[in-house]
Formats: C-alpha cells, sequence, structure tokens
C-alpha cells in the first residue's frame, strides 16, 4: 500500500479537490464532484492510522491535539507540489482524514468564471465585503483572488486571519501578514484586535463565528480599513439575518444600523455541475445603495432586498437566479441543474420555460 506523499502526489496529478482516508472502502480522489479510488484496496483502521501519523510527520505537527479531542485542522506544504488543508477526525474507533489540495499559485479569476465584478471589489478602500455560500462553493478561493488583486495594484499592508491558512500570498506592491488561527494567535477575536495595532489597511477574516467578533469587524469598517469576511449563508437577506441574529434582541436595531453602514457589498456563491462534466460558480451579487441601505435598518423591509437585487442591474446587481439563467442560456448547465440550484424552482421554471 503508498505512502502518504505518494497519495498527495496522485491527488495533485488528478487535479483533485480532496482526497479521502476512510478505513472499510480504497483511498478516494475528488474530481469534478465524483469520488474516484486511487486503488482498488480498501484500508483498514492499521492503514488509516499510518497514514495519518505520515501526514503529521510531513507538517511537523504534534498529535496531541488530535488525540485529546478526535478532531483536528492544520495545512502544510510539500515543496514542489502543492499546499495541503487537512483535517483529521475518528470514526467507528479508527483514525480519518480529509484533505483538501491547494495548488501554491493563486488561480487566475478568468479561468474560474469569477465575474469581473466581483474582483473590483479589490477597489474597495474602506467598508465591508461579506462573500457568502455553503461549505465548499469556493469562498476562499474568490477572496483569495481578490487579495491578489489588491496585492498587485496597490501598496498597503494585509493582514489575513485564517483557520488554517490556504493560499500563500508573496509580497507585490503590498505587504501581505497571513496569521493561522491556533498557530500564530489564539482565536479570531484575540487576532483582530491585535490586528488593529498593526496598521492594517485591509483585513481578511476566514469566518465571523460570535458577535464579539462581528462587532469588531464591523467596528474596524467604520475606521476605515477595508473589512473582507465569510460567512456560510445563502444569500443576502439570510446574510444580514444572520448577522443580526447573532446579536441579543436589545442590540439588534443598533446592530441593524450600524451594518447599513459599514456594508458595501454581499456576494454569495454556490458551484453547480455543468454540462461538461466541471463545476461553474453562481454568483449573487448586492450592492449596498441607499434603498438597500433603508432596507437593512427596517427588519420589515428586509424581504424587499431580494426584489432591489434584480432590478438593480445597472449598479452592477445581479440574482443568483439570474446568474443561473445565464449560464443554462450558454448551454453550460442542464435545465434540470437550472432548477434544482434555483432560489425558486417555480419562477426558474417561467423564466427558461417548461
Amino acid at each position: 500500500m503508498a505512502g502518504i506523499l505518494e497519495y498527495l502526489t496522485k491527488a495533485y496529478e488528478h487535479q483533485a479537490s480532496d482526497l479521502f482516508i476512510v478505513a472499510g472502502a480504497p483511498v478516494c480522489a475528488k474530481e469534478d464532484n465524483q469520488l474516484r479510488p486511487l486503488e482498488e484496496q480498501k484500508v483498514l483502521p492499521d492503514d488509516t492510522a499510518r497514514l495519518v501519523q505520515e501526514l503529521y510527520e510531513l507538517a511537523g505537527r504534534p498529535m496531541d491535539e488530535f488525540f485529546e479531542r478526535g478532531d483536528d485542522d492544520f495545512s502544510f506544504s510539500v515543496k514542489g507540489l502543492a499546499r495541503f488543508r487537512v483535517n483529521t477526525y475518528r470514526q467507528r474507533g479508527s483514525q480519518a482524514a480529509v484533505i483538501r489540495v491547494v495548488s501554491f499559485s493563486i488561480p487566475d479569476w478568468r479561468t474560474l468564471s469569477i465575474p469581473e465584478s466581483v474582483i473590483r471589489l479589490s477597489e474597495e478602500t474602506h467598508g465591508m465585503v461579506l462573500v457568502t455560500g455553503t461549505a465548499g462553493s469556493g469562498k476562499s478561493t474568490t477572496l483569495a483572488c481578490i487579495i491578489n488583486e489588491i496585492n498587485c495594484s496597490r501598496a498597503c499592508h494585509i493582514i489575513t486571519l485564517e483557520d488554517p491558512i490556504e493560499y500563500l500570498h508573496r509580497n507585490q506592491k503590498s505587504i501581505v501578514s497571513q496569521r493561522e488561527i491556533a498557530i500564530d494567535t489564539e482565536d479570531y477575536l484575540a487576532a483582530l484586535r491585535a490586528c488593529l495595532r498593526q496598521a492594517p489597511d485591509v483585513i481578511l477574516l476566514g469566518e465571523m463565528r460570535d458577535a464579539e467578533t462581528i462587532h469588531t469587524a464591523m467596528t474596524a469598517a467604520e475606521t476605515g480599513h477595508l473589512v473582507l469576511a465569510t460567512l456560510h449563508t445563502r444569500g443576502a437577506v439570510n446574510t444580514i439575518d444572520r448577522i443580526v441574529d447573532t446579536f441579543p434582541g436589545s442590540q439588534q436595531d443598533q446592530i441593524r444600523t450600524q451594518l447599513s453602514m459599514v456594508l458595501r457589498t454581499v456576494v454569495s456563491q454556490q458551484l453547480l455541475p455543468g454540462t461538461n462534466g466541471e463545476l461553474l460558480p453562481a454568483f449573487e451579487v448586492m450592492k449596498v445603495n441607499n434603498a438597500i441601505r433603508s432596507m437593512i435598518r427596517d427588519k420589515s423591509k428586509t424581504m424587499q432586498i431580494d426584489n432591489a437585487i434584480t432590478s438593480g442591474g445597472s449598479e452592477g446587481m445581479v440574482s443568483m437566479d439570474q446568474s443561473i439563467v445565464a449560464l443554462y442560456q450558454k448551454g453550460l448547465i442542464a435545465k434540470q441543474t437550472a432548477l434544482d440550484y434555483a432560489s425558486s424552482e417555480e419562477n426558474m421554471k417561467r423564466k427558461i420555460g417548461g
């Protein structure tokens, strides 16, 4: 049976997104949203324990936290190959791992079909920009492309707070400080508070997990910094509701007002299976204009935001369904895919027929 380095090399050469090591099944790579065994032989618990140990040896990381908690997150690089983001865990009493393959180079946003309007968010100089979507929808890659555009186009100090670090940014016109949670700093909140004393122009916050972190991020956006952050939400309305609902009821009106002033753009994305077998991104883009600012402040008007996005094309806005319709009309996705991923299947049927 192969060693972990051989499996990592195969995953990279096959352009897989993930590698799965779970007892009772072959070692599998995820390619074009399909699981493909890298060999026929199933791995046993002793095999997975050996492979997980080899992962920790490659990363130069002790296994204490994994043994104590039963799961662990970390990342490491293999020279000349790629960077890998790892989650190790126990299942049915055996050791297992899922490994995300991350290229050393920042991908070209054009080849990933990221709209230019999303990349031009790099031109923002203050306020808050949110990139949202479910796990595995490409949020980190989109943000990496935006950060790379800033890095290549203007002189500033970019601080990224990530758990774990995925893409490595080399200093171009900017200086990029990348801090990994639990290795370079205690947690997101401590890192965010500290970075406000580190003369940042741009702050990338890997995830806003609690009310205190969200409030600190909004304060940073108020005081002249550009804050880029992610949330595991689908759509601008759900994103706003998630942020507000994180706070006690007595604070929610104040948070709505503060959010309406600092928020610049919400990008929501998902990956759809294309007709050629590849995954294609669909994007909803909400730009915060005066009308939407008023809708954010007034809880009773929040549900009107979707209509404002749909009719805001002249200001660079696009709804998720509009993005999906465009993919369908270009022949890039099947009709059933458009219906499956639409915000409203009935509305999508009216737009594309059937």
